[in-house]
Protein backbone atom coordinates (compact mmCIF):
# COMPACT_ATOMS: atom_id res chain seq x y z
CA UNK A 1 0.00 0.00 0.00
CA UNK A 2 1.63 3.11 -1.36
CA UNK A 3 -0.39 6.09 -1.24
CA UNK A 4 1.32 9.23 -0.19
CA UNK A 5 4.80 10.70 -0.85
CA UNK A 6 6.03 8.86 1.98
CA UNK A 7 5.78 5.97 -0.06
CA UNK A 8 6.89 7.06 -3.02
CA UNK A 9 10.30 8.07 -2.33
CA UNK A 10 11.38 4.88 -3.21
CA UNK A 11 9.96 4.76 -6.73
CA UNK A 12 12.92 6.29 -8.78
CA UNK A 13 14.17 3.73 -11.20
CA UNK A 14 10.82 1.36 -12.00
CA UNK A 15 9.68 -0.12 -14.95
CA UNK A 16 6.66 1.32 -16.23
CA UNK A 17 4.79 -0.67 -18.45
CA UNK A 18 1.87 -0.08 -20.47
CA UNK A 19 -1.79 -1.07 -20.51
CA UNK A 20 -1.73 -1.78 -23.86
CA UNK A 21 0.13 -4.71 -22.33
CA UNK A 22 -2.68 -6.06 -20.85
CA UNK A 23 -4.60 -9.15 -22.19
CA UNK A 24 -8.10 -9.34 -21.71
CA UNK A 25 -8.63 -12.43 -20.03
CA UNK A 26 -5.51 -13.63 -21.88
CA UNK A 27 -5.25 -16.94 -19.53
CA UNK A 28 -5.10 -20.37 -21.40
CA UNK A 29 -2.25 -21.04 -23.65
CA UNK A 30 -0.29 -17.31 -23.20
CA UNK A 31 -0.43 -17.32 -19.79
CA UNK A 32 -1.76 -14.82 -17.02
CA UNK A 33 -1.39 -10.98 -16.61
CA UNK A 34 -0.69 -9.58 -13.51
CA UNK A 35 -0.78 -6.04 -12.97
CA UNK A 36 0.31 -4.48 -9.88
CA UNK A 37 2.20 -1.15 -8.59
CA UNK A 38 5.63 -1.18 -6.72
CA UNK A 39 9.22 -0.33 -6.72
CA UNK A 40 12.66 -2.27 -7.37
CA UNK A 41 12.03 -4.31 -4.09
CA UNK A 42 9.15 -5.35 -4.54
CA UNK A 43 9.32 -6.18 -8.25
CA UNK A 44 12.17 -8.11 -7.75
CA UNK A 45 10.22 -9.86 -4.71
CA UNK A 46 7.67 -11.11 -7.07
CA UNK A 47 10.10 -12.36 -9.52
CA UNK A 48 11.37 -14.55 -7.12
CA UNK A 49 7.97 -15.50 -6.05
CA UNK A 50 5.98 -15.80 -9.62
CA UNK A 51 8.83 -17.68 -11.21
CA UNK A 52 7.98 -20.58 -8.40
CA UNK A 53 4.66 -20.56 -9.03
CA UNK A 54 5.32 -21.00 -13.05
CA UNK A 55 7.89 -24.20 -11.92
CA UNK A 56 5.07 -26.01 -9.73
CA UNK A 57 2.15 -25.49 -12.05
CA UNK A 58 3.83 -24.79 -15.59
CA UNK A 59 1.52 -21.51 -16.05
CA UNK A 60 3.28 -19.07 -16.99
CA UNK A 61 2.66 -15.13 -15.71
CA UNK A 62 3.91 -11.76 -17.68
CA UNK A 63 3.69 -9.03 -14.83
CA UNK A 64 3.13 -5.81 -16.06
CA UNK A 65 4.41 -3.21 -13.25
CA UNK A 66 3.59 0.94 -13.00
CA UNK A 67 4.47 3.35 -9.86
CA UNK A 68 1.95 4.18 -7.46
CA UNK A 69 0.96 7.17 -8.52
CA UNK A 70 -0.03 5.89 -11.77
CA UNK A 71 -1.31 2.83 -10.67
CA UNK A 72 -5.24 3.90 -10.89
CA UNK A 73 -5.26 5.53 -13.89
CA UNK A 74 -3.73 2.60 -15.73
CA UNK A 75 -5.50 0.25 -14.49
CA UNK A 76 -8.95 2.29 -15.01
CA UNK A 77 -7.83 2.59 -18.69
CA UNK A 78 -7.28 -1.18 -18.90
CA UNK A 79 -10.85 -1.34 -17.38
CA UNK A 80 -12.37 1.05 -20.09
CA UNK A 81 -10.48 -0.47 -22.95
CA UNK A 82 -11.56 -3.97 -22.09
CA UNK A 83 -7.78 -4.88 -21.47
CA UNK A 84 -8.48 -6.35 -17.89
CA UNK A 85 -5.21 -7.84 -16.57
CA UNK A 86 -6.32 -11.67 -15.48
CA UNK A 87 -5.13 -11.15 -11.64
CA UNK A 88 -4.13 -7.05 -10.50
CA UNK A 89 -3.80 -5.37 -7.13
CA UNK A 90 -7.43 -3.52 -6.02
CA UNK A 91 -7.64 -1.30 -3.92
CA UNK A 92 -10.52 -1.39 -0.69
CA UNK A 93 -11.95 2.01 -1.97
CA UNK A 94 -12.43 1.10 -5.58
CA UNK A 95 -13.80 -2.66 -4.80
CA UNK A 96 -17.35 -1.79 -4.21
CA UNK A 97 -17.48 0.33 -7.89
CA UNK A 98 -15.28 -3.02 -9.45
CA UNK A 99 -17.84 -5.28 -8.24
CA UNK A 100 -21.05 -3.20 -9.52
CA UNK A 101 -19.49 -3.13 -13.10
CA UNK A 102 -18.65 -6.74 -13.25
CA UNK A 103 -14.91 -6.32 -12.91
CA UNK A 104 -14.19 -8.33 -10.45
CA UNK A 105 -15.01 -12.17 -10.32
CA UNK A 106 -16.32 -13.30 -7.00
CA UNK A 107 -13.85 -16.22 -5.56
CA UNK A 108 -15.62 -17.34 -2.43
CA UNK A 109 -15.87 -20.60 -3.72
CA UNK A 110 -12.57 -21.14 -5.20
CA UNK A 111 -10.93 -19.96 -2.28
CA UNK A 112 -13.04 -22.30 -0.24
CA UNK A 113 -12.05 -25.31 -2.54
CA UNK A 114 -8.54 -24.61 -2.71
CA UNK A 115 -8.79 -24.96 1.27
CA UNK A 116 -6.57 -21.63 1.82
CA UNK A 117 -7.13 -21.43 5.85
CA UNK A 118 -8.47 -18.34 6.34
CA UNK A 119 -8.54 -18.39 9.85
CA UNK A 120 -4.60 -17.68 9.50
CA UNK A 121 -4.50 -14.61 7.46
CA UNK A 122 -5.53 -11.69 8.97
CA UNK A 123 -9.22 -11.24 9.51
CA UNK A 124 -8.76 -7.12 8.57
CA UNK A 125 -6.96 -8.49 5.51
CA UNK A 126 -9.99 -11.35 4.40
CA UNK A 127 -12.70 -8.93 5.41
CA UNK A 128 -11.05 -5.73 3.60
CA UNK A 129 -12.52 -7.70 0.34
CA UNK A 130 -16.06 -8.96 1.60
CA UNK A 131 -19.10 -7.14 -0.18
CA UNK A 132 -22.12 -8.07 0.94
CA UNK A 133 -23.99 -6.35 -1.28
CA UNK A 134 -24.56 -3.48 0.88
CA UNK A 135 -21.46 -3.45 3.38
CA UNK A 136 -17.99 -3.79 2.45
CA UNK A 137 -15.53 -4.78 5.11
CA UNK A 138 -18.25 -7.38 6.58
CA UNK A 139 -17.01 -11.34 7.53
CA UNK A 140 -20.25 -12.65 5.93
CA UNK A 141 -19.51 -10.82 2.64
CA UNK A 142 -18.79 -13.08 -0.42
CA UNK A 143 -15.00 -12.34 -1.27
CA UNK A 144 -13.48 -10.43 -4.21
CA UNK A 145 -10.25 -10.31 -3.37
CA UNK A 146 -7.38 -11.51 -0.94
CA UNK A 147 -4.64 -9.10 0.71
CA UNK A 148 -1.96 -8.25 -0.97
CA UNK A 149 -1.19 -7.11 2.70
CA UNK A 150 -2.26 -5.45 5.71
CA UNK A 151 -0.53 -2.32 6.36
CA UNK A 152 -0.24 -1.05 9.76
CA UNK A 153 0.83 2.48 9.86
CA UNK A 154 3.11 2.82 12.64
CA UNK A 155 5.13 5.17 14.56
CA UNK A 156 8.30 5.76 14.55
CA UNK A 157 11.41 7.70 16.89
CA UNK A 158 15.00 8.50 15.75
CA UNK A 159 16.77 6.39 18.91
CA UNK A 160 19.88 7.88 18.16
CA UNK A 161 18.48 11.82 18.22
CA UNK A 162 17.05 11.17 21.68
CA UNK A 163 20.19 9.31 23.04
CA UNK A 164 22.40 11.93 21.86
CA UNK A 165 19.87 14.55 23.61
CA UNK A 166 20.01 12.40 26.97
CA UNK A 167 15.97 11.65 26.80
CA UNK A 168 14.83 8.64 28.08
CA UNK A 169 13.66 6.39 25.33
CA UNK A 170 10.00 6.17 25.13
CA UNK A 171 7.86 2.69 26.66
CA UNK A 172 7.56 0.49 23.71
CA UNK A 173 4.34 -1.03 25.40
CA UNK A 174 2.64 2.44 26.95
CA UNK A 175 2.01 5.54 24.71
CA UNK A 176 2.98 9.10 25.12
CA UNK A 177 0.68 11.28 26.41
CA UNK A 178 0.38 14.22 24.26
CA UNK A 179 1.82 16.93 26.80
CA UNK A 180 4.43 14.48 27.12
CA UNK A 181 4.97 14.18 23.67
CA UNK A 182 5.18 17.35 22.96
CA UNK A 183 7.37 18.27 25.57
CA UNK A 184 9.66 15.92 23.95
CA UNK A 185 9.44 17.28 20.71
CA UNK A 186 10.74 20.53 22.10
CA UNK A 187 13.30 19.38 23.46
CA UNK A 188 14.60 17.95 20.35
CA UNK A 189 13.59 20.82 18.56
CA UNK A 190 17.17 22.99 18.06
CA UNK A 191 19.18 24.80 16.37
CA UNK A 192 22.33 22.81 16.26
CA UNK A 193 25.28 24.15 14.05
CA UNK A 194 24.55 27.70 15.84
CA UNK A 195 23.62 29.62 12.57
CA UNK A 196 20.51 30.82 14.23
CA UNK A 197 18.26 28.70 11.79
CA UNK A 198 16.57 25.41 13.64
CA UNK A 199 17.86 22.71 11.53
CA UNK A 200 16.38 19.54 13.92
CA UNK A 201 13.08 19.01 14.93
CA UNK A 202 10.66 17.25 17.09
CA UNK A 203 8.31 15.70 14.03
CA UNK A 204 6.89 16.68 10.96
CA UNK A 205 3.67 14.88 10.64
CA UNK A 206 1.45 15.24 7.42
CA UNK A 207 -2.09 16.04 8.04
CA UNK A 208 -3.42 13.30 5.49
CA UNK A 209 -2.26 10.67 6.97
CA UNK A 210 -1.48 11.56 10.95
CA UNK A 211 -4.64 13.26 11.67
CA UNK A 212 -6.30 10.11 12.25
CA UNK A 213 -4.43 8.89 14.89
CA UNK A 214 -4.99 12.17 16.72
CA UNK A 215 -9.32 12.21 15.87
CA UNK A 216 -9.74 8.68 16.87
CA UNK A 217 -7.85 8.68 20.09
CA UNK A 218 -9.10 12.25 21.07
CA UNK A 219 -13.15 10.07 20.77
CA UNK A 220 -13.82 11.79 17.32
CA UNK A 221 -14.62 10.30 13.61
CA UNK A 222 -14.87 10.89 9.95
CA UNK A 223 -18.69 9.31 10.19
CA UNK A 224 -21.24 7.30 12.48
CA UNK A 225 -20.96 3.71 12.49
CA UNK A 226 -23.14 2.89 9.21
CA UNK A 227 -21.07 5.54 7.07
CA UNK A 228 -24.34 7.59 5.99
CA UNK A 229 -23.40 10.61 8.11
CA UNK A 230 -20.31 12.81 8.29
CA UNK A 231 -19.44 13.39 11.78
CA UNK A 232 -16.31 15.90 11.39
CA UNK A 233 -18.20 18.86 13.33
CA UNK A 234 -17.53 17.92 16.87
CA UNK A 235 -15.67 19.59 19.34
CA UNK A 236 -13.24 15.87 19.82
CA UNK A 237 -12.53 16.18 16.17
CA UNK A 238 -11.67 19.84 16.49
CA UNK A 239 -9.73 19.94 19.13
CA UNK A 240 -7.47 17.46 17.82
CA UNK A 241 -7.30 19.43 14.42
CA UNK A 242 -6.61 22.38 16.16
CA UNK A 243 -3.87 20.43 18.13
CA UNK A 244 -2.18 19.47 14.66
CA UNK A 245 -2.15 23.03 13.54
CA UNK A 246 -0.47 24.21 17.09
CA UNK A 247 2.54 21.67 16.56
CA UNK A 248 3.72 24.41 13.93
CA UNK A 249 1.85 27.26 14.85
CA UNK A 250 2.24 27.63 18.90
CA UNK A 251 4.89 24.88 19.94
CA UNK A 252 7.34 24.97 17.13
CA UNK A 253 8.04 21.43 16.89
CA UNK A 254 7.46 20.82 13.39
CA UNK A 255 8.44 22.69 9.99
CA UNK A 256 6.35 24.96 8.80
CA UNK A 257 4.81 25.03 5.00
CA UNK A 258 7.82 27.36 3.41
CA UNK A 259 10.24 24.98 5.71
CA UNK A 260 8.19 22.27 3.92
CA UNK A 261 9.04 23.65 0.81
CA UNK A 262 12.87 23.87 1.27
CA UNK A 263 13.10 20.08 2.16
CA UNK A 264 9.92 18.01 2.87
CA UNK A 265 9.56 16.33 6.20
CA UNK A 266 10.26 13.26 4.98
CA UNK A 267 13.43 13.87 3.25
CA UNK A 268 14.07 15.78 7.01
CA UNK A 269 13.58 12.24 8.73
CA UNK A 270 15.75 10.50 6.02
CA UNK A 271 18.90 12.80 6.64
CA UNK A 272 18.55 12.42 10.65
CA UNK A 273 16.78 15.89 11.20
CA UNK A 274 13.06 14.53 12.66
CA UNK A 275 12.65 12.78 16.00
CA UNK A 276 9.26 11.12 15.47
CA UNK A 277 7.61 9.77 11.92
CA UNK A 278 5.61 7.65 10.98
CA UNK A 279 7.06 4.22 9.63
CA UNK A 280 4.83 1.64 8.11
CA UNK A 281 5.84 -1.70 6.82
CA UNK A 282 6.72 -0.59 3.22
CA UNK A 283 9.30 1.78 4.19
CA UNK A 284 11.47 -0.57 6.43
CA UNK A 285 13.69 -1.64 3.17
CA UNK A 286 14.83 1.95 3.12
CA UNK A 287 14.76 3.25 6.46
CA UNK A 288 16.72 0.16 7.89
CA UNK A 289 19.57 1.62 5.59
CA UNK A 290 19.27 4.81 6.99
CA UNK A 291 22.66 6.35 9.24
CA UNK A 292 20.59 6.35 12.69
CA UNK A 293 18.97 3.91 14.79
CA UNK A 294 15.15 3.94 15.11
CA UNK A 295 12.30 1.99 16.56
CA UNK A 296 8.39 1.56 17.09
CA UNK A 297 5.93 2.95 19.89
CA UNK A 298 2.54 3.41 19.96
CA UNK A 299 1.05 6.41 18.73
CA UNK A 300 0.67 9.24 21.07
CA UNK A 301 -2.68 9.47 22.50
CA UNK A 302 -4.28 13.05 22.55
CA UNK A 303 -7.10 12.02 24.77
CA UNK A 304 -6.18 9.83 27.23
CA UNK A 305 -4.45 6.16 27.31
CA UNK A 306 -5.29 4.81 24.28
CA UNK A 307 -3.45 4.88 21.22
CA UNK A 308 -4.81 5.17 17.72
CA UNK A 309 -3.91 4.40 14.04
CA UNK A 310 -4.97 3.21 10.78
CA UNK A 311 -4.31 0.02 8.99
CA UNK A 312 -4.52 0.40 4.96
CA UNK A 313 -4.64 -2.54 2.52
CA UNK A 314 -4.39 -3.51 -1.12
CA UNK A 315 -6.14 -6.40 -2.12
CA UNK A 316 -5.43 -9.20 -4.68
CA UNK A 317 -8.25 -9.39 -7.51
CA UNK A 318 -9.37 -12.16 -10.32
CA UNK A 319 -10.98 -10.23 -13.34
CA UNK A 320 -14.40 -11.65 -14.13
CA UNK A 321 -13.46 -11.91 -17.97
CA UNK A 322 -10.41 -14.11 -17.32
CA UNK A 323 -10.19 -16.80 -19.82
CA UNK A 324 -8.48 -19.21 -17.32
CA UNK A 325 -10.67 -18.49 -13.64
CA UNK A 326 -9.03 -21.50 -12.18
CA UNK A 327 -5.26 -20.52 -12.87
CA UNK A 328 -5.74 -16.92 -11.87
CA UNK A 329 -7.35 -17.79 -8.57
CA UNK A 330 -4.40 -20.03 -7.98
CA UNK A 331 -2.20 -16.85 -8.58
CA UNK A 332 -4.07 -14.60 -6.55
CA UNK A 333 -4.61 -16.84 -3.39
CA UNK A 334 -0.43 -18.21 -3.72
CA UNK A 335 0.69 -14.61 -3.46
CA UNK A 336 -1.80 -14.02 -1.14
CA UNK A 337 -1.20 -17.30 1.26
CA UNK A 338 1.38 -19.64 0.11
CA UNK A 339 4.16 -19.41 2.64
CA UNK A 340 6.77 -19.84 0.36
CA UNK A 341 5.60 -16.39 -1.56
CA UNK A 342 4.87 -14.89 1.99
CA UNK A 343 8.76 -15.27 2.74
CA UNK A 344 9.92 -13.63 -0.44
CA UNK A 345 7.79 -10.63 0.01
CA UNK A 346 8.84 -10.14 3.75
CA UNK A 347 12.51 -10.97 3.16
CA UNK A 348 12.37 -8.03 0.84
CA UNK A 349 11.51 -5.59 4.09
CA UNK A 350 8.14 -4.71 2.13
CA UNK A 351 5.46 -6.04 4.22
CA UNK A 352 4.13 -8.28 7.38
CA UNK A 353 3.75 -11.28 6.62
CA UNK A 354 -0.30 -12.26 5.84
CA UNK A 355 0.08 -15.61 7.83
CA UNK A 356 -0.54 -14.98 11.38
CA UNK A 357 2.04 -17.83 12.55
CA UNK A 358 4.57 -16.92 10.26
CA UNK A 359 3.99 -12.74 11.27
CA UNK A 360 4.55 -14.26 15.48
CA UNK A 361 7.53 -15.42 14.54
CA UNK A 362 8.95 -12.45 12.34
CA UNK A 363 8.05 -9.82 14.82
CA UNK A 364 10.15 -11.90 17.88
CA UNK A 365 12.94 -12.57 15.22
CA UNK A 366 16.33 -11.51 17.29
CA UNK A 367 17.60 -9.71 14.74
CA UNK A 368 14.11 -7.98 13.84
CA UNK A 369 15.11 -4.30 12.43
CA UNK A 370 13.45 -2.38 13.56
CA UNK A 371 13.97 -4.05 17.27
CA UNK A 372 9.96 -3.57 17.59
CA UNK A 373 8.24 -5.42 15.02
CA UNK A 374 5.74 -6.08 17.40
CA UNK A 375 3.98 -3.00 17.27
CA UNK A 376 3.01 -3.97 13.31
CA UNK A 377 1.13 -7.21 14.98
CA UNK A 378 -0.42 -4.87 17.63
CA UNK A 379 -1.97 -2.29 15.53
CA UNK A 380 -3.42 -5.06 13.22
CA UNK A 381 -4.51 -7.17 16.48
CA UNK A 382 -5.51 -4.63 18.63
CA UNK A 383 -5.88 -0.60 18.09
CA UNK A 384 -5.49 -0.07 14.28
CA UNK A 385 -8.66 0.97 11.93
CA UNK A 386 -9.54 1.22 8.68
CA UNK A 387 -9.00 4.38 6.81
CA UNK A 388 -12.64 6.56 6.84
CA UNK A 389 -12.92 6.15 3.39
CA UNK A 390 -11.98 2.68 2.46
CA UNK A 391 -15.20 1.52 2.98
CA UNK A 392 -17.23 3.61 1.37
CA UNK A 393 -17.87 3.45 -2.62
CA UNK A 394 -15.33 5.82 -3.61
CA UNK A 395 -13.19 8.72 -1.43
CA UNK A 396 -14.35 12.04 -2.83
CA UNK A 397 -16.42 12.81 0.10
CA UNK A 398 -13.37 12.16 2.41
CA UNK A 399 -10.74 13.70 0.04
CA UNK A 400 -12.80 17.52 0.20
CA UNK A 401 -11.42 17.73 4.03
CA UNK A 402 -8.17 18.21 2.66
CA UNK A 403 -9.02 20.22 -0.08
CA UNK A 404 -9.22 24.19 1.73
CA UNK A 405 -7.34 23.12 4.97
CA UNK A 406 -4.35 24.84 4.49
CA UNK A 407 -5.56 27.92 6.08
CA UNK A 408 -5.98 26.42 9.46
CA UNK A 409 -2.39 24.36 9.34
CA UNK A 410 -1.40 28.39 8.85
CA UNK A 411 -2.98 29.67 12.07
CA UNK A 412 -5.10 31.82 9.70
CA UNK A 413 -8.70 29.97 10.35
CA UNK A 414 -9.59 28.05 13.43
CA UNK A 415 -10.57 24.28 13.05
CA UNK A 416 -14.02 24.51 14.06
CA UNK A 417 -14.48 27.18 12.51
CA UNK A 418 -13.37 25.12 9.11
CA UNK A 419 -14.87 22.20 10.05
CA UNK A 420 -18.57 23.79 10.42
CA UNK A 421 -17.70 25.61 7.05
CA UNK A 422 -17.05 21.67 5.68
CA UNK A 423 -18.78 19.24 7.11
CA UNK A 424 -21.93 19.83 4.90
CA UNK A 425 -19.45 19.53 1.52
CA UNK A 426 -18.47 16.27 3.21
CA UNK A 427 -21.95 15.06 3.56
CA UNK A 428 -23.32 16.09 0.38
CA UNK A 429 -20.36 14.41 -1.31
CA UNK A 430 -20.99 11.29 0.96
CA UNK A 431 -25.23 11.37 0.05
CA UNK A 432 -24.19 10.92 -3.41
CA UNK A 433 -21.60 8.13 -2.64
CA UNK A 434 -23.94 5.96 -1.11
CA UNK A 435 -26.88 6.71 -3.57
CA UNK A 436 -24.40 5.72 -6.78
CA UNK A 437 -22.95 1.97 -4.02
CA UNK A 438 -27.48 1.96 -4.13
CA UNK A 439 -27.54 2.26 -7.57
CA UNK A 440 -24.27 -0.04 -8.60
CA UNK A 441 -25.91 -2.81 -6.39
CA UNK A 442 -29.75 -2.53 -7.76
CA UNK A 443 -27.64 -2.84 -11.07
CA UNK A 444 -25.17 -6.01 -10.77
Amino acid sequence: MRKSRLMAGVMAGIIVASTAACSSGSGGDDGLTFMFRGGPDEKAAYEAAIAKFTEETGVEVKMIVTDADQYATKLQAAVSGNNVPDVFYVEQATLQSYVGSGVLMDITDQVEEQGVDLDNIWEYGVDSYRFDGTLQGTPDGRLYGLPKDVGPFAFGYNKTMLEAAGIPLPDKDVPLTWDEFVAISKQLTTDTDGDGAVDQWGTGLNVQWNLQSMVWSNGGDWTNEDRTEVTVDTPEFAEALQAFADLTNVEGVTPSASDAATLDTYQRWMAGEIGFFPVGPWDVSVYNDLEFDYDLIPWPSLGGEESATWIGSLGIGVSATTSDAENAVKLATYLSTDPDAQQTLVDANIQVPNLKDMAQEWAAAPDAEPANRQEFLDIVEDYGRAMPAAFTYGAEWYDELWVNIQPVLDGKTTAADYLAETQPKMQTLLDESNANAEQAAAGS
